[in-house]
């Protein structure tokens, strides 16, 4: 209880929830200590803390801790999961964030440019009091474990940008500047949920799993080559009004995780376009090599004629099952082989013991009612040769009656044989 009275009192805390038993947890402890660390010499207002979720498992229900480690920060009534990467850096660089506003005000030219310097991908509110600075407000509260939000007067712009109203929402990134649109682009959380991302980025499994969150329906990204990411970079710049919407652009380094995604061998360079809403992938039917090719590879997915491959139905997730237990048996196989054959080794023998036992004791069995199955045979045998001689000795009877017959004529007076 005064676990729960020290985190509810707390305006600024930083609570990571494990379990004894996670290896994850053991990994993250030296690096959780080194956090707490950094936030206190920097004098963070962030205090930093841990606890045994399975030993205040009400506590980790409240909070809705599903896995570990868990790590939030509770700010007043709002608690903000983390979801990056867990290195010291990134983790203070969180802390530091979500502890401050939520919207940071830009007050000169100067800090603009730092600010335009310092963030690939910058979120400005251009204007005074308004409905849309309220929602911006609000968005920037939510959004905030993301990237950073401000506000600014229309004085600390450069002569280079015109907005077309004020007030305006507008994102800087990729060397230009895009301003929010209610009609056209819909709700402000979606639009700055899709536009935090530069148009075309290197990707990797966490950036894979943030996009498909944000609502991005297809990803098309190339192994790393020079051709294939050229390409790519501008289909992004040079077609962003029309595959905006609908795509992510970008590389990654390497097809294993390409591999393990689409649970098959794809060659170094490819194109792929996977979808997040169900998984599917698409691969082009021919090497492309030119703009015009790419664009008509992404026009084909867009209009339902490219094959889709993959998907999430019944037969794919068991591939997925026996893919990921296979994966599993061949990375422990590879990085310790004595473990392997003691974890697997051994279950198997055991198994294979427990088989050779039934089949054995089955086996025994049925050899022991074949021979009483053989005795009862025998014993029938054995009454049907008896049945036989008792009846020949039935039938003797009128022999030994002529013999005897014989036996008395010879026995008769010689004279009654001459009578005779």
């Amino acid at each position: 209880s005064l676990q729960y009275v020290w985190i509810k009192q707390s305006n600024h805390c930083k609570i990571i929830f494990y379990a004894p038993w996670c290896g994850y947890c053991k990994k993250l402890e030296p690096v959780w200590y080194d956090v707490g660390a950094e936030l206190k010499s920097s004098g963070s207002p962030v205090r930093v803390g841990k606890m045994d979720g399975t030993a205040y498992s009400g506590m980790s229900s409240e909070f809705g801790v599903r896995g570990y480690p868990t790590i939030k920060l509770l700010k007043g009534d709002l608690a903000y999961n983390y979801k990056g990467p867990r290195t010291k850096d990134d983790i203070v660089e969180f802390a530091n964030r979500v502890a401050g506003p939520a919207v940071r005000a830009l007050p000169s030219k100067q800090m603009f440019d730092h600010m335009m310097k310092r963030h690939d991908v910058l979120f400005v509110y251009f204007g005074g009091e308004s409905p849309l600075k309220e929602k911006y407000i609000d968005m920037a509260a939510e959004l905030i474990v993301y990237t950073y939000f401000f506000s600014a007067s229309e004085d600390v712009l450069p002569e280079s940008v015109t907005l077309p109203e004020l007030p305006s929402v507008v994102v800087f990134k990729d060397g230009a500047y895009f301003t929010y649109d209610e009609y056209v682009d819909g709700g402000l959380s979606s639009w700055v949920n899709k536009e935090r991302f530069q148009s075309y980025l290197q990707i990797d499994g966490f950036t894979l799993y943030e996009l498909g969150e944000t609502g991005t329906v297809y990803i098309l990204y190339s192994t790393n080559l020079l051709t294939s990411t050229t390409l790519i970079q501008r289909v992004a710049k040079e077609y962003r009004e029309h595959f905006n919407r609908d795509f992510q652009f970008g590389h990654m380094d390497g097809n294993d995780y390409i591999n393990s995604l689409i649970m098959g061998e794809v060659s170094v360079p490819s194109i792929i376009i996977l979808n997040t809403s169900n998984e599917q992938y698409f691969l082009p039917s021919e090497p492309v090599e030119t703009l015009e090719q790419l664009v008509h590879f992404i026009n084909s997915v867009l209009d339902g004629s490219a094959q889709a491959q993959g998907g999430d139905g019944m037969f794919q997730r068991v591939k997925r099952v026996a893919f990921d237990a296979k994966s599993t048996i061949m990375s422990v196989f590879r990085s310790s082989p004595v473990l392997g054959c003691f974890l697997f080794g051994l279950p198997l023998g055991v198994i294979s013991l427990m088989c050779y036992g039934i089949c054995t004791a089955e086996s025994d069995d049925g050899q022991e009612d074949m021979e009483l199955m053989k005795r009862d045979d025998e014993e029938e045998e054995d009454d049907e040769e008896d049945e036989p001689r008792q009846a020949p000795g039935e039938l003797e009877g009128p022999e030994e009656d002529g013999e005897n017959e014989e036996e008395e004529e010879q026995e008769k007076n010689p004279d009654d044989k001459k009578a005779d």
